[in-house]
């Protein structure tokens, strides 16, 4: 995935900025922002004009002027030289010109593209923090252009969960990319960048590309090998389809992450007996209640969706018989009721919470309200708990934003309990599924190197289409002189067969070419092999595809920003 696509300023464009600069008898490269517009990426034209715009201003500069890149490129006070030469005359421009060819600005040109993860997840950061960037799912298309908006930053997506929060981007720039992207968590959360910087985790390519693999598969979650964050990933590519910015590098990683989550599973065994962040906090309860009050303790269920309905089900295998259920609406639970026979479940609605909760001796919330349900003043005057259960009421909150807060712990008679505190149950079934995990390494690696095959092969589209385009346009020209030639009075059924010989001819004469531009990992082909037959083809049929594409990118992005 290291590959560069480089390739030096264009003819066109060479031309371009000779020409403005010897024309106009000012500062050199001042090119407009349409023309260049047609040979670069939306965001490196931004990048390009920022930097044309400063070239003028190194005229009276005597001191080094340092760009700050992922490479921390200098430009010495060698400029002042090269910038008087070059305003002296043409040849002087054209040497100005080659300068910049190797200059910073032209390092965006040849710059590949990167997938980056910027995240915080239970392993490094906690949920107060957590709660503050968690994104609601039906925010991610919104977040999803907002991050693409961004200089450099192309594609997007968000997995905003319980245990984490993780931004999939395709940058322009490492270095650029994250930086914006991390400013603009700090701007939606109100977190401050250094404290962000201090719990969040950066990953490139295929280190990035492994770690949403074994999120999908479960190995990054912290009940390892949980099956809810495979329902998650999906849920990202569910959302995702049809909003601008989830583009095919982002799809079709996530994609192929759920295909890894599916493939570990079935292939490992490694969810055998996992328990779910559901199970693990049913379990917490119960630890904390004397084992003689398990049988009796009055259990309140907040939120009857998907985490609540595990709660409810973990609840009756261990033994519940009784529960009360606060939810919005009485649908789900009837539902649920339909699912439990045996079991006395009832239905609460909402505007009765506090009044369930003075007659709970343990409350399990899980809403996605981003507001508390239960402060300390909603708490403090209710009634306590009877010595044989301990004497405490147990808050277990599994929401992320929290549904408890924090300050219901001064309470003498209450204690909470959040996401972060079921490390305590997990500890004791892990043991056996980081066996397991190691097979689960073995599938990924595999994968990981398919999926870096597909992507690596995606620099070639853009010459494949070029060349199918430019052998069709020379078939259709000379079907149309051929059969201009055998009259009009000739039928439709000889018309159609002289059409099926030409295309016939055409698609086994790129059939050559076409399989040596594909790199897919399905054969020994190597991709620098591939990249060289692809520069080939450009060269020998004028394809000029990476100008095309750059052009048509960038239209793109203009036709949005105008919208």
């Amino acid at each position: 995935m290291g590959v560069s696509t480089a390739f030096a300023a264009p003819a066109k464009l060479e031309t371009l900025l000779v020409s403005n600069t010897t024309s106009s008898g000012a500062a050199p490269m001042a090119a407009s922002s349409a023309q260049i517009g047609l040979f670069f990426k939306p965001a490196r034209a931004r990048r390009f004009l920022q930097f044309q715009r400063g070239f003028g201003g190194w005229l009276n500069s005597s001191n080094r002027c340092e760009i700050s890149s992922d490479d921390s490129i200098e430009i010495s006070g060698k400029v002042d030289n090269f910038i008087n030469a070059a305003s002296s005359s043409s040849a002087s421009s054209l040497s100005a010109l080659q300068q910049l060819k190797t200059s910073a600005a032209d390092r965006y040109t040849k710059e590949r593209s990167s997938i980056v993860v910027i995240g915080l997840s239970i392993h490094t950061a906690p949920v107060e923090m957590r709660e503050k960037l968690a994104i609601p799912e039906a925010e991610w298309p919104r977040a999803i252009g907002e991050l693409c908006n961004l200089y450099h930053i192309e594609e997007a997506a968000v997995l905003s969960t319980c245990n984490r929060m993780e931004i999939y981007v395709v940058a322009l720039s490492q270095h650029r990319g994250v930086k914006e992207v991390t400013e603009w968590m700090s701007k939606t959360s109100g977190i401050p960048v250094s404290e962000i910087c201090k719990h969040r985790f950066l990953l490139y390519n295929k280190d990035a590309t492994q770690h949403i693999f074994e999120v999908s598969a479960g190995l990054d979650s912290l009940v390892l090998g949980e099956g809810q964050i495979l329902a998650q990933v999906k849920q990202v590519v569910k959302v995702g389809q049809g909003v601008v910015g989830f583009g095919r590098n982002i799809s079709g990683l996530f994609k192929h992450a759920i295909t890894v989550g599916k493939r570990v599973r079935t292939e490992t065994n490694i969810a055998a007996g996992a328990v779910s962040v559901s199970s693990a906090a049913v379990e917490l309860a119960l630890m904390k209640l004397p084992e003689s009050s398990h049988a009796t303790a009055r259990m309140l269920v907040i939120g009857a969706g998907k985490m609540g309905k595990l709660v409810i089900k973990h609840l009756v295998a261990k033994g519940c018989t009784k529960m009360v259920i606060v939810n919005r609406s009485e649908d789900r639970v009837a539902a649920i009721r339909e699912e439990t026979k045996d079991v006395e479940i009832i239905y609460k609605p909402l505007h009765e919470m506090l009044d369930c909760a003075a007659q709970a001796d343990v409350v399990f919330t899980s809403t996605a309200s981003e507001t508390p349900l239960f402060l300390k003043e909603h708490v403090m005057d209710l009634p306590s708990v009877d010595s044989s259960i301990g004497g405490l009421r147990l808050f277990v909150d599994i929401s992320v934003p929290r549904n408890v807060g924090a300050c219901v712990n001064d309470i003498e008679a209450a204690r909470v309990y959040n996401v972060d505190d079921l490390k305590e149950v997990v500890a004791a079934n892990k043991e056996d599924r980081l066996r397991k995990a190691m097979e689960a390494q073995a599938i990924i690696a595999e994968e990981s190197k398919q999926f870096e095959a597909w992507r690596d092969s995606l620099e070639t589209v853009p010459t494949i289409k070029k060349l199918r385009a430019y052998a069709e346009r020379i078939r259709a020209a000379e079907l149309e002189k051929c059969l201009s030639k055998m009259g009009d009075d000739l039928p439709k059924k000889t018309r159609r067969a002289v059409d099926d010989l030409s295309r016939g001819i055409v698609n086994k004469l790129l059939h050559g070419p076409m399989q040596h531009l594909r790199c897919d990992g399905s054969d020994s082909r190597t991709l620098s092999e591939t990249l060289e037959n692809m520069h080939a083809l450009n060269r020998m049929f004028n394809l000029e595809t990476e100008i095309s594409v750059l052009e048509q990118k960038i239209r793109a992005k203009v036709e949005q920003t105008q919208k």
